[in-house]
């Protein structure tokens, strides 16, 4: 049973092209499906989350983070009584713009773009790949994604504005995104933070005590799993711990959208989208929880001295990589040359790399560059 105020999917604005209805598959189930047999979706499984399988190939890839992320927020919507099919069209597609090497990748290559006058944004990418890079069908370029889905993607973790991106007029910019698309961004936190702890732990780059110390809601939660199991090995307490934080988030989403659902008197899609706040959140206690998790792995885990290492390779070969493209386009794949009599260099040069997985970029460095890198 839908919500009054959650999408329906015989009331979507569309496809950009045409299309028959399928006969057992409504059309936010074939967004989803058409997501997971995209090429750029089978790419995450060779990039970068945080940790590169030098440390181990038991860590988090950003295919893994983005599977986990589709899990929470099925379970979040239905709770909810939203769309689940877009939503979880929503989340498989959430990070498929993302470059090599994670968050240094993208900042990497958002630094290159600059110094040409443009920039590089994930969200932004990853409409580009489903309304052209993917070329699958006959008819169309891209995947020929519903309206939601494309409105999701740009729009679920930040607003944009007409102005500054009049190419994006037709996703209802002056309007909020439905609670579907909402939720993608929160749901991506609660996997990260709490993925994040437990690849941080088993690498052996956070102690059990940092953690409790820095992170007041997995202490508290850690201690009831001493007094419940105070002979099992502390890995074990530690994922028991782990789990009642993420449930904990979780349950406390679900609760305060629910409360603020009833307080704003949203009744219908069109109260979503013309409140002048976004409505998914965490209560101020929770949300404060979510900061220290936060602030804790950037300051401990993503800031750590033993991945600066790893992070000067994935700046040098992105840079190197885009100089070198930028000083002989011939040396191009001929589809890029081609690219490039219609769009700028740099741009064109940025789609291949944000396309590549970190095995691959590192091949085009040793190629292309010849100089020996750090191996992935």
């Amino acid at each position: 049973m839908l919500a009054d105020y959650a999408v329906r999917v015989e009331e979507s604005l569309g496809r950009r092209y045409l299309e028959p209805r399928h006969p057992y598959r409504n059309d936010f189930q074939r967004d989803r499906d058409r997501v997971i047999h995209a090429r750029a979706f089978r790419r995450l499984e060779a990039k970068t989350q945080v940790f590169t399988r030098r440390y181990s190939d038991h860590f988090r890839n950003r295919l893994t983070h983005t599977i986990e992320v589709a899990q929470i927020s099925r379970t979040i919507a239905a709770q909810l009584g939203l769309n689940v099919d877009l939503v979880e069209a929503l989340a498989l597609v959430h990070d498929i713009g993302h470059p090599p090497f994670g968050h240094v990748g993208e900042k990497a290559l958002d630094a290159a773009m600059r110094r040409h006058g443009l920039f590089f944004d994930h969200n932004l990418h990853a409409l580009r790949i489903v309304e052209d890079f993917e070329l699958r069908y006959a008819a169309f370029r891209g995947l020929n994604l519903t309206f939601e889905v494309r409105e999701g993607i740009i729009k679920h973790s930040r607003d944009y504005s007409s102005e500054q991106n009049p190419e994006l007029a037709e996703y209802l910019l002056d309007q909020r995104p439905p609670l579907e698309a909402q939720l993608i961004d929160l749901t991506d936190e609660i996997a990260y933070n709490t993925a994040d702890l437990d690849d941080g732990y088993e690498a052996r780059l956070l102690s059990l005590d940092e953690i409790g110390a820095a992170v007041p809601v997995f202490a508290r939660f850690y201690q009831e799993a001493e007094r419940t199991w105070p002979d099992v090995a502390k890995k074990l307490r530690f994922n028991e711990a782990l789990k009642r934080v993420l449930d904990h988030f979780v349950s406390d989403l679900i609760r305060h959208v629910a409360e603020r659902l009833h307080e704003k008197r949203i009744r219908s899609l069109q109260d979503v989208r013309a409140c002048p706040q976004r409505l998914a959140g965490f209560s101020p206690q929770v949300e404060e929880e979510r900061k220290q998790a936060k602030e804790f792995l950037y300051s401990k885990l993503y800031l750590s001295p033993a991945l600066e290492a790893e992070k000067g390779d994935a700046e040098r070969v992105v840079c190197e990589l885009f100089d070198f493209w930028l000083a002989k386009p011939e040396q191009l794949p001929m589809s890029y040359q081609q690219k490039a009599a219609q769009e700028p260099l740099a741009r064109v040069i940025c789609d291949y790399i944000a396309g590549m997985t970190d095995n691959f970029i590192y091949e085009q460095y040793k190629r292309h560059c010849g100089r020996k890198e750090r191996s992935a």
